[in-house]
């Protein structure tokens, strides 16, 4: 992939915006670990490498398993993720492949399982990492060797 623009060079204002949203997210009721599953799982939809390697660091530090990353893609088939994180995907899942719409039932069962506050935080947070998915993918990120 050829050279492409640093958006906070280029775009200071922008990028500090991106990164207010960000510092506001870090203060919601959603664990650190489950704000990486979104992270990790709405990235992998994307397919934004560079934020795929650094949400799956930070899971891990966060305490996510091994086992559990590698079966994120697949959640669905899995006995690995609890109801409430169930919920977090589906409605991440939803949000992030907006064009489909947001089904009710993955809405009503998010505010059931999760209550309304922590749905719009799950809301906005997946609307927050899909604009970094598309900075990252627009500006030809890369993750570290």
């Amino acid at each position: 992939m050829s050279n492409r623009i640093n958006m906070g060079k280029v775009d200071p204002s922008a990028y500090k915006a991106m990164f207010e949203l960000e510092n506001y997210w870090k203060t919601t009721n959603i664990s650190q670990l489950h704000q990486e599953m979104i992270r990790t799982r709405a990235s992998q939809i994307n397919g934004c490498a560079y934020c795929i390697d650094m949400h799956t660091r930070d899971a891990r530090k966060a305490g996510e398993t091994e086992r559990r990353l590698y079966a994120l893609n697949a959640w669905r088939e899995t006995p690995f993720f609890t109801e409430e994180e169930r919920a977090i995907l589906a409605l991440t899942e939803a949000v992030t492949l907006i064009t489909k719409g947001v089904p009710d039932e993955i809405y009503q069962q998010a505010v059931k399982v999760l209550g309304e506050q922590i749905t719009a935080q799950v809301i906005m947070g997946t609307a927050i990492i899909n604009a970094w998915n598309r900075i990252g993918i627009s500006t030809g990120m890369q993750p570290a060797l």
